[in-house]
């Protein structure tokens, strides 16, 4: 019994992480950078969402993009 039931919360719990990950996918695509008006790139690893014309990166605090260019780390490279 308790077989089936791991089974089957976690197949609802794969399914929650896909239509996580295809709502996020699609409001990246819906993000611009507030200056270009360009699309944006996802960081994993900084959280960060980059714009490569301006040379800025937006954080994501908790889940939300803070799109405020006073907020915005300037790049290096």
């Amino acid at each position: 019994m308790t077989g089936a039931a791991d089974n089957t919360e976690r197949a609802e719990a794969d399914t929650t992480r896909q239509t996580y990950r295809r709502a996020s996918a699609q409001l990246l695509e819906m993000l611009v950078c507030p200056v270009t008006h360009t699309t944006l790139e996802y960081d994993i690893e900084t959280q960060e969402l980059i714009s490569r014309r301006a040379r800025l990166a937006y954080p994501i605090r908790d889940g939300i993009p803070i799109m405020l260019v006073e907020e915005a780390r300037i790049l290096d490279d």
